[in-house]
């Protein structure tokens, strides 16, 4: 039981980072093409109305991005920490 808790807890945190980054780029994309916005609960839930055929499509793209760009800041963070070691021995 406390696997599903914690796998829950990990989906909604990446699915939070996910729907943030999807919201800020699409805001300015939106905003530089000149068309309407979407609201931050879309990206972060999906539209109200769908007639998609898959209702889990916004949160699965949400943690993908989320799981990735965590990825990216971690090894950005070691490389950093690695070149500072260097140049300061």
């Amino acid at each position: 039981m406390s696997e599903f808790i914690g796998f829950v807890v990990i989906e909604l945190i990446f699915n939070f980072i996910g729907a943030v980054i999807r919201w800020f780029f699409g805001s300015i994309r939106r905003t530089i093409k000149n068309k309407p916005k979407f609201k931050f609960s879309e990206y972060l839930n999906g539209p109200k109305n769908s007639d998609h055929f898959d209702d889990q499509a916004h949160e699965t793209n949400n943690v993908i991005i989320g799981v990735v760009s965590t990825l990216i800041i971690i090894l950005a963070m070691i490389l950093i920490d690695r070149l500072w070691e260097n140049v300061s021995s």
